[in-house]
């Protein structure tokens, strides 16, 4: 008899998956509180470890480390929960890597059951957490710079996936039997490189997203105007607006790439249910391709809603966390089918040990 869920080895890179989940979300509500800044160095925070720091205790340390000046001036404070938004963010980096590093060395015990494969994925794991720690102060170097908040999810998106990679190659190690596992070798052969490039437009959104919501500290959120339609779905009244602008010229990137995205994963997953005919494993991933359109679509709405709830001046904030937790949800969706094409194929090469394969 299979053992409970929290009693399989596998529980533990999902449940870090849930965590990094839970510490890019802490990272969307730096933006949107406006705490991008609020700790000015790293590792520590106005040179101490907490985040109760007084106004007075703010300026006294910029007067000491006039090179560490909020980019909006010297006389700009921060609250208190600012800080502590910032801070929460560092302290949950610094708690994963705890079991992390458990994961690391449960690999290497565990190494007969699931394989080298598995070994090395819990490695690069600890790997990337370790580059993310180092571009999280690459970022506050930069003062949350849109190059580097855009490279600092995409990392945390990558982070993740490992983990969902290694869950997977775990469970099908376990016995799992996954419906997907049975798709038929000339569908898995014929659809593999449109999965992979769904995979690719969806992330690609992903990071174009992040780097216009911080471009220009995130001030381009109303430069096609606000409300309906004349700021959402069009911009400035127009569907085919003036670019003399940068905001603008930004906004229009953005809308534009995600209705390229939508075309991509529309088209296809019109060709893979086509190519399914519904057979045992391939209806599986093409409903998982399904689940990813889905999940843009909604994604699509919920930005625009950013966009028509909005006044000038005043935007819900809270929609924007929500487009982020969005777009991370559709990206992680797309990266679940691929590696579901990628471990079915496997199945069919061989149904022997799966732990030492992709």
């Amino acid at each position: 008899m299979e053992p409970s869920w929290w009693r399989r080895p596998s529980t533990l890179p999902l449940m870090l998956a849930v965590f990094a989940l839970l510490i890019v979300v802490v990272g969307g509500s730096i933006r949107i509180n406006d705490a991008g800044e609020s700790c000015p160095e790293w590792p520590t925070c106005f040179g101490t470890w907490h985040f109760d720091i007084s106004e007075e205790e703010q300026a006294a340390y910029w007067e000491a480390n006039p090179d560490q000046e909020d980019s909006r001036g010297e006389d700009h404070r921060y609250t208190v929960f600012q800080i502590f938004v910032e801070w929460f963010h560092r302290m949950l980096v610094g708690v994963i890597a705890v079991p992390i590093l458990l994961n690391v060395l449960a690999m290497r015990r565990l190494r007969g059951t699931y394989g080298s494969r598995v070994e090395r994925a819990s490695q690069i794991s600890a790997l990337l957490l370790l580059l993310q720690a180092v571009l999280g102060a690459v970022t506050v170097h930069f003062d949350n710079a849109d190059w580097t908040v855009a490279a600092h999810l995409s990392l945390a998106c990558v982070f993740t996936g490992g983990l969902f990679w290694q869950f997977m190659a775990m469970r099908i190690a376990e016995g799992a039997e996954w419906r997907f596992l049975q798709a038929p070798m000339a569908f898995l052969d014929a659809q593999s490189k449109r999965v992979h490039s769904m995979t690719a437009a969806v992330g690609l959104l992903l990071v174009l997203g992040a780097w216009v919501s911080s471009s220009a500290g995130g001030q381009y959120n109303q430069s096609c105007s606000v409300g309906f339609p004349n700021g959402w779905p069009k911009c400035q009244g127009s569907f085919l607006p003036s670019l003399d602008g940068p905001g603008i010229f930004i906004q229009m990137i953005h809308r534009s790439g995600a209705l390229v995205v939508g075309l991509v994963l529309v088209l296809g997953v019109s060709n893979l249910r086509m190519a399914s005919e519904q057979k045992a494993g391939s209806a599986e991933l093409v409903r998982f391709a399904e689940i990813t359109t889905g999940l843009w679509l909604l994604n699509v709405m919920i930005g625009g809603s950013y966009i028509v709830f909005a006044k000038v001046g005043d935007f819900p904030e809270w929609l924007s966390l929500l487009h982020l937790v969005g777009g991370v949800a559709a990206f992680l969706s797309s990266v679940f089918l691929m590696f579901a094409v990628r471990f079915a194929k496997n199945q069919n090469r061989s149904p022997s040990h799966l732990g030492e394969q992709e």
